[in-house]
């Protein structure tokens, strides 16, 4: 249940950032009846419903119902949109980049903002659905800290044992002895079945920072894995700027597009990727078939990817099918560079 409440949270959080990023975003503020006298939060002479100085609004609520107010407020106005934009982004990527650089801001969610969303909603779905790590699960920070309670115990049993066998005096095993060994012998299989299995690989690649990284690993693989959950997720935004070059060298001879355009089409294909694995996820959850992943996994992604170049950039077919193919290799090259980035910060951390 905490797991589920955990990813609700989350769900609401990437709402709200998502909110805090495009605030208004083109849209026209509701009218209504103009306030009159200060704006509290400058000093203002207010002149309609809200300060033209400041944006704040005239009538500042001073209720607990208020705060609830403000939360649905800011997750379902962020959502109002997103209904828009989300069929958009499935069917026509292209068109859907093309709308909003052209200056349709107020219709759609902002490239940022649903960004934001879709890493708290990625994010959320794997902590809740995929997060076990092991046959008894347990996630790594969980193992962790089971190990270190089964180790408590195994040092009070080993001085129990000690005692037991201080006190039988030659004459064999006592019924004391006995139940202190098998509940050692217990303890211990009990570590081996939480503890995080061993690392094998013992090679070096006589660089300081990656033969340590591999010494950590092979310590305590778990641990491992767990900072690297947590680095992908407080730096998946460094997606955007390694991408961003790598796209543009496929427009190097087209001058009529600039960094911006192709900021807005990696900012939404990787939304779109995020929300992609939220639903191989799901899938995987429920028991879907084979064949469903391997359209979501080998085909949805190259197909996306042609949909956005197309109506983006205004593309043939086979001018759209070679950098389709090209930016495949790209994305490979891209995810190792932020996998690198994952290892250093998680060897920081």
């Amino acid at each position: 249940m905490s797991g589920e409440m955990a990813a609700a949270g989350d769900i609401a959080t990437g709402a709200l950032l998502g909110r805090a990023v495009e605030p208004h975003a083109g849209e026209t503020r509701a009218s209504g009846q103009h306030e009159h006298g200060l704006c509290l939060n400058c000093g203002t002479t207010l002149r309609g419903e809200f300060c033209y100085a400041c944006g704040q609004a005239g009538h500042v609520h001073r209720t607990l119902a208020s705060i609830g107010h403000d939360l649905l407020h800011g997750v379902f106005h962020f959502e109002g949109k997103i209904w828009r934009t989300l069929p958009m982004l499935f069917t026509r990527p292209g068109e859907l980049a093309r709308r909003y650089i052209a200056g349709e801001r107020a219709r759609f969610v902002s490239p940022l903002a649903l960004f934001l969303f879709s890493v708290f909603l990625m994010f959320a779905t794997i902590h809740t659905f995929s997060g076990d790590v092991d046959g008894i699960g347990l996630t790594p920070k969980q193992q962790l800290v089971a190990v270190e309670n089964i180790d408590k115990q195994i040092a009070l049993a080993k001085v129990a044992l000690a005692a037991a066998e201080a006190t039988q005096k030659g004459n064999g095993d006592t019924a004391r002895t006995i139940e202190a060994r098998s509940q050692l012998r217990t303890l211990n299989k009990a570590r081996n079945l939480v503890a995080p299995a061993k690392g094998t690989a013992q090679f070096y690649t006589k660089w300081p920072i990656l033969d340590k990284s591999i010494a950590k690993i092979n310590a305590n693989p778990g641990l491992m894995l767990y900072k690297l959950q947590s680095s992908a997720y407080k730096y998946s935004w460094a997606l955007i700027p390694i991408s961003l070059p790598l796209v543009a060298l496929l427009f190097l001879w087209r001058p009529q597009y600039k960094l911006y355009d192709h900021a807005i089409f990696v900012t939404y294909s990787l939304s779109f990727m995020m929300f992609l694995v939220v639903v191989v996820s799901l899938c995987g959850t429920i028991g879907a078939p084979d064949w469903l992943f391997v359209i979501l996994l080998c085909l949805a992604p190259p197909g996306h990817m042609f949909a956005q170049l197309r109506g983006a950039y205004s593309l043939r077919k086979r001018s759209a099918l070679w950098r389709t193919i090209a930016l495949l290799s790209f994305a490979g090259v891209a995810l190792t560079a932020f996998g690198l980035l994952l290892v250093v910060m998680g060897l920081m951390g």
